[in-house]
């Protein structure tokens, strides 16, 4: 059976209250985690941008060099907001400036040993807290994903 013209919004398909309900599932699961991880870096003394500009330091993909730019991208966030985190950073001791070696006037970030530490403390704990989190983020998400060829939810 077809979809009729009451049925799609600019050729998609109309969100069932079904659909509606799983979104404010998955949003909420995805709230719970991140309401988790705002405590957990502020008891760490940090800020949310601060850890998440940690992290994506020591996680950048292989062969991606970790320099503002690159860093700014991962983010999402615009390219003096990183600098701003990273001078915050760099002024607490979590990073700090070098030189690449290849090219002199290519500035790369690294993690301190101090920023070592506290990144993989924090890690550690979202860590932990993503596993318990799991079923629940995993439950919301397929819901919002059936399956192909499963009959959309009514």
């Amino acid at each position: 059976m077809g979809l009729s013209r009451d049925d799609t919004i600019g050729g998609m398909r109309k969100l069932t209250v079904s659909d509606y309900q799983a979104l404010a599932e998955f949003r909420y699961q995805i709230r719970r985690f991140l309401h988790f991880s705002e405590r957990a870096v502020q008891a760490a003394g940090l800020e949310r941008g601060q850890y998440q500009l940690m992290l994506a330091i020591k996680g950048m993909p292989e062969g991606v060099r970790p320099r503002i730019r690159e860093l700014a991208n991962r983010m999402q966030i615009q390219h003096h907001s990183t600098v701003e985190l990273i001078n915050r950073l760099e002024s607490g001791g979590y990073v700090r400036r070098e030189r690449a070696q290849d090219d002199r006037r290519e500035v790369l970030l690294a993690l301190t040993p101090k920023g070592e530490r506290v990144l993989e403390e924090l890690a550690l704990h979202h860590h932990e807290e993503l596993r318990s989190a799991a079923p629940g983020l995993v439950a919301a998400l397929r819901r919002l994903m059936p399956e192909k060829g499963a009959k959309s939810r009514g």
